[in-house]
């Protein structure tokens, strides 16, 4: 009878310091989670000029289909490709390189040739490198100017957001045997970016991304 009571009691004691030292642990993992930091940060504005190749055909194409459309859409509604395009510092697609654009792009719309954007724009140059730009957005491609919206970032761009304008400034389409027949398309990129930095290695940043 004293060896259970003795058992119980030392249960019952175990599970009181238990709970007070979780209590305690708790209530100061509490208190910094919702302890307020204030963070002063300072702006600064970047002005970024590059090219956008798309090579979708050819011996070496940049961008491969991965689905197809599902009916008989005249615009091939459905049709998703992945793309791994250059980013270069002058038109030609031989100029030097800047970064990549890394994504999937699809037409997603039955009336129209849109397509569906979801990249990342990764830089492999100066300042920026090592630094990326999300964009998410719809490019309807027939339209002189297209306007895509910026939905983050990393590195320089972390927390990036603003806006992309595309302009497609040549299209080239060569037609020999069909199986090296080769499309390209080359888009110029203004961008404007602000970064709200908070530290060396911390950086927020705002994104004003213009694409003429």
């Amino acid at each position: 009878m004293a060896t259970n009571f003795s058992i119980c009691f030392l249960f019952t004691l175990n599970c009181v310091i238990f709970s007070t030292i979780y209590g305690h642990v708790n209530g100061i993992f509490c208190e910094e989670i919702t302890e307020g930091i204030e963070i002063k940060r300072v702006e600064k504005t970047s002005h970024l000029h590059f090219f956008f190749h798309d090579v979708i055909s050819g011996k070496k194409p940049s961008a491969v289909k991965i689905a197809g459309p599902t009916n008989s859409s005249a615009y091939g509604f459905g049709a998703t490709m992945m793309m791994d395009d250059a980013l270069t510092e002058g038109p030609e697609i031989s100029s030097k390189p800047v970064g990549r654009a890394q994504g999937i792009y699809g037409i997603a719309a039955q009336e129209d040739v849109s397509l569906l954007m979801v990249m990342n724009m990764a830089f492999t140059e100066g300042t920026y490198n090592g630094s990326s730009i999300s964009i998410l957005g719809r490019n309807p491609v027939f339209n002189d100017v297209r306007e895509m919206p910026i939905v983050g970032g990393s590195g320089v761009f972390r927390f990036a957001r603003g806006y992309a304008l595309a302009h497609t400034v040549w299209f080239d389409y060569t037609l020999e045997m069909l199986p090296s027949s080769t499309m390209c398309m080359c888009h110029i990129i203004e961008c404007t970016t602000d970064h709200p930095v908070i530290s060396h290695k911390h950086n927020a940043a705002v994104a004003s991304f213009l694409l003429l």
